[in-house]
């Protein structure tokens, strides 16, 4: 990973940490990108001192802010003249229902909306890279749901679990359907399934909740072991070329039948790009 440059989102703790430290450590120039300044600055100076690698910074930004993540891709293009892997792992379980400052439905803005922005914007940065590569963390929580397009943002009868499993169909649909408008350039995106992680995800929903997932976290994995399919996505010889894929332990396996549902991508797609605003781009511009 020498001389390549890594955006990874979500970084300062879990698997998104556990990447960013070891892309770091093959010897990648690596962005970090999280909420907190504070907290972004910690995980730098750590992974600073345990690879020796000192081309590591960070860029704080709430994903769940379109504004926040246009000053983020703009920040970013303004250092560097191209993106080698992009790794969009930032991602939240939330069991209340709360919007956005831009009053989306806070799971979809950030679960989907941030990686459907933020793609787009670093997306000419990834064709300057000789090989570009965009990875999708979702989860096997997609098997199972259904994107609900009369009430994409939960209005009515609003449900975490529901909320959340929508949005990580929508990670795989949208990873699908980039990967047919890339089709014929050298920039790659796949999704993966991390496997059940013992890390700090979901635990700001409360004292009870939040007790719960300690107990069940006694069984997971732990986020090195978890980090290891969005590595081997980001930085593997083997998947050179390798796009429109779903990966569970390194392995390209079949993801739900929803998933496959072209009209569904491009719904989502149209959708989407009216939530945050594109210009009106189709799928395939």
């Amino acid at each position: 990973m020498r001389n390549k440059i890594v955006m990874v989102t979500g970084a300062t703790n879990g698997i998104g940490y556990v990447t960013a430290r070891e892309l770091a450590r093959m010897g990648a120039e690596v962005v970090l990108v999280s909420r907190s300044a504070e907290r972004c600055q910690v995980a730098v100076d750590k992974i600073r001192a345990e690879t020796g690698n000192q081309k590591v910074s960070y860029q704080a930004a709430d994903l769940s802010s379109q504004a926040q993540i246009r000053s983020l891709a703009q920040a970013f293009l303004e250092r560097h003249d191209r993106l080698d892997v992009l790794v969009n792992n930032a991602g939240a379980f939330i069991v209340q229902r709360q919007e956005s400052v831009d009053g989306i439905e806070l799971t979809f803005a950030l679960n989907h909306l941030n990686y459907f922005l933020l793609t787009h914007l670093l997306l000419d940065a990834l064709r300057a890279s000789p090989a570009g590569r965009i990875v999708n963390v979702s989860s096997d929580a997609h098997h199972g749901a259904k994107i609900n397009f009369q009430d994409l943002q939960f209005k009515r009868g609003y449900n975490g679990w529901q909320a959340y499993a929508q949005s990580k169909l929508a990670n795989v649909l949208f990873t699908y359907e980039l990967a047919r408008c890339l089709e014929g350039s050298p920039v790659t995106t796949n999704a993966l399934h991390p496997g059940f992680v013992a890390t700090g995800f979901a635990r700001n929903n409360g004292a009870l909740f939040d007790l719960g997932m300690r107990l069940v976290s006694l069984f997971a994995l732990t986020p090195d072991q978890g980090a290891q399919t969005s590595i081997y996505l980001a930085s593997s010889p083997e998947v050179e070329g390798v796009s429109g894929q779903y990966f569970r332990n390194k392995r390209a396996v079949r993801s739900s039948p929803a998933s496959y549902d072209r009209a569904a991508a491009r719904r989502l797609w149209q959708a989407s790009v009216e939530m945050v605003r594109l210009n009106g781009k189709s799928s395939h511009e």
